[in-house]
């Protein structure tokens, strides 16, 4: 079992490593879809990355609930945590490194969204394994977080808060330009 549930966590990094990086160019290459602002990056914006880590990081975790979800009973709760873990390593190192350098590198950046995705996964992996949160309020907890963030990613894209995460550095606008 721990060996099935190894390659599910890392089909689950792969996936969302490569499906968050497409979604960084899909609201553009959309043309400005609504649909796209939706689950995709409309800026540049440490939140839109976030959402970029959260949207495949949602779309597996239904699938893995769906076939998986039966022999972890504490995958909701399991999986509520460790994508609250991912989503704060992406603002932390980012702030933190930029911080300390005073200014932003692409290639950073870009190696911060996949430790985020690898520090989720990693995360996930040893709490499923310990199978300690199986409590029925913890799995309700857990998928009212999952899909509280979800609305969140949706509804902070067109209704921004006006706080430094949301704004983008490169042109200055919080949510869709």
């Amino acid at each position: 079992m721990r060996r099935k549930l190894f390659f599910w966590e890392l089909g689950g990094f792969l996936f969302t490593g490569a499906l968050g990086t497409l979604l960084h160019f899909a609201y553009e290459w959309s043309g400005g879809s609504v649909l796209a602002a939706c689950v995709s990056a409309v800026n540049e914006s440490t939140w839109e990355h976030m959402k970029l880590l959260f949207v495949p990081l949602f779309l597996f975790s239904v699938l893995q609930a769906c076939l998986l979800g039966r022999n972890y009973p504490d995958f909701l709760a399991v999986r509520a945590l460790s994508t609250l873990a991912g989503l704060a390593l992406v603002p932390v190192l980012f702030y933190t490194y930029t911080g300390a350098l005073g200014r932003s590198v692409t290639w950073v950046n870009i190696a911060i969204f996949y430790l985020a995705d690898l520090g989720a996964f990693l995360l996930d992996f040893a709490l499923l394994r310990r199978g300690k949160l199986s409590a029925g309020w913890m799995q309700i907890l857990g998928l009212a977080a999952l899909w509280g963030l979800a609305f969140c990613f949706v509804w902070c894209t067109f209704h921004p808060v006006r706080l430094p995460l949301w704004r983008d550095p490169v042109t200055g606008v919080y949510g869709i330009p």
